[in-house]
C-alpha cells in the first residue's frame, strides 16, 4: 500500500502495518527529556519502574536549555536530580553549557533522518526538518520510553503544502515560515502531518529548514516534515533519503505561491495573526530578541551580525541575541561576529532558549512592545508585553530604527 512520508518512517520502526489513524507501537531511537520536566521524568521513572536501568543509555539523553545556568532553585534542583539519576544509570548530560536540545541532537547527528525521537520538548517535532519524526510527550510517557524503549502513537493522516515560486530576495525562511502559518491557520493541519514541497523548500538550507519545521506546532500539526536534500543528507553522512510514494493518498493539499511575498510579521497575541511588516511600519517598539530553536543557528546570527555591521541599536532600545548551540556561539566568537554584536548594543548570552523561556535574558514589562524571533506570542509567554514575531532580519532592522521596520529601509 503506498505510504506517506510519516508513514514510511513509522513503519520502519514497528512490528505491525502502519496506516493513518490506526495506533502502532513504534521503536524510538532517541529518548531525551530536558531541564523542564526532566525531573518529573525521573520521579515517574523511580516510581514505576524502582531499581530498574533504562533500556538503552547510549539513546538516552538530558538536554538543559530552558533555564541555563538555573537562576532559580526550583530549576538548579530539577537539573540536579536529573544529573544524579544520569549518573546512575550512565546516561549522557548535555549541561548548562550545551544548548537547546532539539539543536544539539541535530548538530551531534543524535536524531538522523528517518530516525524516530521523542522528549519533553514540546516542539521536538523540529526534527522534520531533518526529515525525522520526533514528538513532545509527558513526563510519565517519556518515563516508559526511558525504561521499554517504544511506545504507541495513533499514526497521523497527512496532507501537502505545495509551495509555489521563489522566495523574494528581501524574504528569509522566517518570512515564509509565517506567510504558511497565517493562511493555515491552527485547525487546517490540527492533528495532521505537513509535507512541505516545492522548489522553494528544497533550496532552504539545514537553518531555514530548521525555521519552517520548528513552527509546526503553531499550524496546530503534528509534525512538519521536508525531504533531505544533498546538504541535509550530507550532515549526516547519509547518501539517499527516506521519500513518499508517488501515489501516496493525502487529507489535503493546499498550493501557496510565494511569488511576491513581503517580509511577514504576527500581530500579538496569536502566532498565526500574521501580516505585512510594511502595514505596521512606525510603531515604535522597546526590545528585540533574536534567538529561539526557531532562529538560534549560526547562519540566523550571522544574518544578523552582517546588518549590523557599522550600525548601531538606536538608544534606549533593548536588544538581547542568544545564539541556539555552544557549538555556533563558539563559531561566530572566533569569527569575530560576537563582538560585532556586543560593539552594536546587543547584550549577547550564553547558548539556550534565552528570551523565550522562563526569563532567560529578561522579560518584557506591561506596555513594552517587543519584536522576537521566536515561535510563539501568547500573553504572558516572553512577559507582560506585546510580542510580535519576526525574521532576525526584521529584528535587526527594527532595533536599528526603534520601530517596525523591514530590512529595506536599513539597507537603502
Amino acid at each position: 500500500m503506498p505510504m506517506t512520508l510519516v508513514e514510511k518512517i513509522l513503519a520502519a520502526h514497528a512490528d505491525e502495518d502502519v496506516t493513518a489513524g490506526k495506533i502502532v507501537w513504534i521503536g524510538i531511537d532517541v529518548r531525551s527529556a530536558r531541564d523542564f520536566g526532566g525531573a518529573n521524568v525521573v520521579k515517574n521513572f523511580k516510581k514505576y519502574y524502582p531499581g530498574g536501568k533504562v533500556q538503552d543509555p547510549a539513546k538516552t539523553f538530558f538536554t538543559f536549555d530552558c533555564n541555563v545556568p538555573a537562576n532559580t532553585i526550583p530549576y538548579a534542583n530539577n537539573q540536579q536530580i536529573c544529573r544524579m539519576f544520569a549518573k546512575d544509570q550512565g546516561i549522557k548530560v548535555y549541561d548548562v553549557d550545551a544548548g537547546i536540545g532539539s539543536h544539539v541532537m541535530i548538530e551531534e547527528g543524535l536524531g538522523y533522518p528517518g530516525s524516530t525521537v521523542v522528549g519533553t520538548d514540546s516542539h521536538l517535532n523540529i526534527m522534520g526538518a531533518v526529515g525525522a519524526f520526533g514528538q513532545g510527550m509527558g513526563d510519565q510517557d517519556i518515563a516508559f520510553v526511558f525504561k521499554t524503549g517504544k511506545t504507541w502513537f495513533e499514526v497521523p493522516g497527512s496532507m501537502v503544502v505545495n509551495i509555489h515560486g521563489d522566495l523574494p530576495k528581501n524574504c528569509s525562511a522566517k518570512d515564509l515560515t509565517l506567510f504558511i502559518t497565517g493562511k493555515l491557520g491552527t485547525k487546517t493541519a490540527l492533528g495532521k502531518a505537513i509535507e512541505f514541497r516545492g522548489p522553494a523548500i528544497d533550496k532552504l538550507d539545514l537553518a531555514g529548514r530548521i525555521t519552517l519545521a520548528s513552527m509546526a506546532t503553531e499550524m496546530g500539526a503534528i509534525i512538519g516534515l521536508i525531504v533531505p536534500g544533498k546538504e541535509v543528507l550530507k550532515h549526516f553522512g547519509q547518501k539517499k533519503a527516506i521519500t513518499p510514494d508517488k501515489d501516496a493518498v493525502y487529507e489535503k493539499i493546499i498550493d501557496l505561491d510565494i511569488s511576491s511575498l513581503v517580509p511577514q510579521i504576527a500581530k500579538p497575541p496569536k502566532p498565526d495573526a500574521v501580516v505585512g511588516v510594511a502595514s505596521l511600519n512606525g510603531r515604535e517598539i522597546h526590545s528585540v530578541f533574536i534567538g529561539s530553536c526557531t532562529n538560534g543557528t549560526y547562519e540566523d546570527i550571522l544574518a544578523v551580525a552582517k546588518i549590523m555591521k557599522g550600525r548601531n541599536v538606536k538608544p534606549g532600545i533593548v536588544a538581547t541575541l542568544v545564539p541556539a548551540t555552544m557549538k555556533a556561539w563558539k563559531r561566530l566568537l572566533k569569527e569575530g561576529h560576537i563582538s560585532t554584536l556586543i560593539e552594536s548594543g546587543f547584550v549577547v548570552s550564553n547558548p539556550g532558549c534565552g528570551g523565550c523561556a522562563s526569563g532567560q535574558i529578561g522579560m518584557t514589562g506591561e506596555g513594552q512592545v517587543h519584536i522576537s524571533t521566536s515561535n510563539r506570542n501568547f500573553a504572558g509567554k516572553q512577559g507582560a508585553g506585546d510580542t510580535y514575531l519576526a525574521s532576525p532580519e526584521t529584528a535587526a532592522a527594527s532595533a536599528i530604527l526603534g520601530r517596525i521596520a523591514t530590512i529595506d529601509e536599513v539597507m537603502k
